[in-house]
């Protein structure tokens, strides 16, 4: 699924990507879209900054997995349908071993939303998931 609708900068370490909630949005109630899902927003920002760092280095993108969230808060329990939310993420840590750290905000007329997010890319994530990477 993809639910970013699109991006709307990127620089070295960062990505800035826009979501429209609309009423036939993926996860809408009759609330809006709940808060937590964007995280997801959050995450796919991610991905779209990681797919364009290894196309800029014409490598293929690779497959990267979400390990978890550190303190994600949002001022408001949904996303307000008409609401257009922009999601910056920036990177905090590249480590060698795969492992990549973001801080992550998302904002909109009067929501605001914070979360650091670790990801991981193995070098070869089909051996890492039957367990056969070093």
């Amino acid at each position: 699924m993809s639910l970013l609708d699109r991006v709307v900068g990127h620089g070295n370490g960062w990505l800035q990507a826009e979501v429209e909630i609309k009423p036939d949005s993926m996860f809408t109630d009759s609330h809006g879209v709940p808060a937590w899902i964007g995280l997801e927003y959050m995450a796919q920002t991610i991905a779209a900054y990681s797919g364009l760092q290894e196309r800029r280095n014409d490598c293929k993108p690779k497959i990267g997995l979400l390990l978890g969230s550190r303190k994600y808060t949002s001022n408001k329990p949904y996303f307000a349908i008409g609401e257009t939310l922009s999601i910056r993420v920036e990177l905090q840590i590249d480590a060698d071993n795969g492992l990549l750290a973001f801080d992550c905000e998302l904002r909109g007329s009067d929501v605001c939303a914070h979360a650091t997010v670790n990801v991981f890319q193995p070098d070869d994530v089909d051996s890492f998931i039957q367990g056969q990477a070093e």
